[in-house]
């Protein structure tokens, strides 16, 4: 149990995309806020103390509907490239984040600001990703589908799970996280921040300083734990739909777990405890950040945020000597 005077004052949060758009709703706008209004509650404890607050987000439901938009009409409307569709839907869910976290604010009579930060994210062009998409994105296709959109916008399509064909693209890791000055001179002030949502739009670096977008999607929680090792924060948080960490995940013996070293962790994670498309990056983003400098990551359901922060719920991750 941590005593609230112990509190890291610096922290990052990352939420899930569904944090804002779970797959089971139909996606009107009015669904969308009151979501986030929801989100912005379970948050409103961490924004209400005295503390430097970064928020990062997933954006995979709502960038994969931006996509299946650009499908259904490609034969009316110019598709927009992909690291367009990021910034897209980047802006979007950081928008709803914004104006419910604040709106949750003034309601418990908190001045505190809050601001979003369209956030670009370097990665390596020579990124072995490039050479190897493998991230489904977007809608469902039939094959005859997937032939003509393939051929059209030069698109990979795969078969995903015997369910239909879609959109694969690269997943570069993160190397810089543009203007991150900005970010830590907001936060220093106190403004609540949120930044690099969907991983970031993925651009790469030329000559110069040049930069242009290309064809990617970054994981999030990898880009979370690069900017929170980025910013020297001794604390990352990682929301979402499950109360723990477990082991076993779905089977007769799973078992939760409470606290954990990154020994341990990475032994777990070995022995393929954590599924590539749940927790798996999650614990790979939290074996990073600790490897980077982090002293604790929390892995936690959205709505015990705060005893996860105080040490009563979640899955407290530690350095080896702590």
């Amino acid at each position: 149990m941590v005593a609230t005077g112990q509190i890291p004052r610096r922290l990052l949060v990352a939420i899930g995309g569904n944090a804002t758009h779970p797959e089971n709703i139909r996606g009107t706008s009015d669904e969308q806020r009151a979501i986030a209004a929801r989100t912005a509650q379970s948050l409103l404890p961490l924004a209400q103390l005295d503390n430097e607050l970064v928020i990062t987000h997933g954006n995979g439901p709502v960038v994969g509907k931006i996509l299946m938009r650009q499908t259904l009409t490609r034969d009316r409307i110019a598709p927009m490239s992909l690291d367009i569709c990021v910034a897209h839907s980047q802006g979007g869910i950081a928008y709803l984040l914004m104006q419910a976290i604040e709106n949750a604010l003034r309601e418990a009579d908190s001045p505190r600001h809050v601001a979003c930060l369209l956030t670009q994210v370097e990665v390596d062009p020579d990124d072995p990703a490039f050479a190897d998409p493998s991230k489904p994105i977007g809608p469902f296709l039939s094959r005859e589908e997937a032939e003509a959109v393939g051929r059209e916008f030069g698109w990979l399509m795969k078969e995903d799970a015997g369910r239909g064909w879609r959109h694969v693209v690269p997943s570069p890791k993160p190397r810089h996280i543009v203007d991150l000055s900005l970010i830590q001179m907001l936060a220093a002030r106190g403004t609540v921040v949120i930044a690099g949502g969907g991983g970031g739009i993925p651009v790469v670096r030329g000559p110069k300083g040049v930069r242009h977008g290309v064809a990617a999607v970054i994981d999030k929680d990898l880009t979370s734990g690069h900017m929170a090792n980025a910013l020297r924060m001794d604390l990352m948080m990682i929301l979402t739909a499950v109360p723990k960490v477990a082991i076993n995940f779905g089977r007769p013996n799973q078992t939760a777990l409470d606290s954990v070293s990154l020994r341990e962790l990475k032994t777990l994670h070995a022995e393929g405890h954590f599924l590539a498309g749940s927790m798996g990056p999650k614990v790979a983003a939290a074996i990073r950040f600790i490897e980077g400098g982090g002293k604790k990551v929390i892995i936690a359901h959205i709505e015990q945020a705060m005893s996860a922060l105080r040490g009563d719920a979640g899955t407290q991750i530690v350095p080896d000597d702590a």
